[in-house]
């Protein structure tokens, strides 16, 4: 007997399980778009990152991720802000837009406060920092085989990104390090110290094993 066809997803919508990682995709696309015009004569986007202790500087806080300082700038954050995003977002759309929203405003507030005065702030590399230092921590509050596993190999892969921590002339290492620290506060705030993820299908009256 042949198995029934599975049903079309209605509307050509993307499956369920697909819709987090697009958006991690649709995110770096809009980078791309942003950098593709800001590369036309006359076109200053960069003006619009994060200008020190401003008023009008703190809405680099928002915009400031999705503007580089050109094409191998945007290259060298696309490649890690995929790979580390798609890990975050294989726990769930929300769960992704959680942890970029404690990343984005942890790295880009503690570069308005502390970064030089008349210096404006560019790039993704605070998430990417967030990110990392989210599912190195998740590990430890979360006591789960899968994420320990997985922070022992990102932190292989990406370990080495972290030297970017320390100061060095035309880098935000502020943005690096609060992005560091608000991916270690996402973790906490998410995942609360030795708590296990149930599965979905495990029955809510059973009591929870220590």
């Amino acid at each position: 007997m042949t198995d029934p066809a599975p049903a079309p997803v209605p509307g050509g919508q993307l499956p369920e399980w697909l819709r987090p990682f697009a958006v991690v995709a649709g995110l770096v696309a809009v980078m791309w778009v942003v950098e593709a015009v800001d590369l036309l004569p006359g076109t200053d986007l960069d003006r619009w990152g994060i200008r020190p202790r401003t008023l009008v500087g703190l809405r680099g806080v928002v915009l400031s991720p999705f503007l580089h300082g050109g094409i191998g700038h945007l290259v060298s954050n696309t490649i890690p802000f995929l790979v580390l995003g798609w890990l975050i977002a294989a726990s769930g759309t929300v769960r992704y837009l959680e942890v970029t929203a404690i990343v984005g405003l942890t790295s880009g507030l503690g570069v308005w406060l502390l970064s030089p005065s008349q210096s404006v702030t560019i790039g993704a590399s605070g998430l990417v920092f967030g990110y990392l230092t989210y599912l190195l921590a998740r590990a430890i509050f979360e006591i789960k085989i899968a994420y320990l596993l997985g922070g022992l190999v990102v932190l292989f892969l990406y370990g080495g990104v972290l030297w970017g921590l320390l100061p060095r002339p035309g880098i935000s290492w502020q943005g690096h390090l609060f992005g560091a620290l608000g991916g270690v506060a996402a973790a906490r705030f998410l995942h609360k110290p030795g708590e296990r993820t149930l599965p979905d299908d495990r029955d809510p009256r059973a009591p929870n094993l220590p």
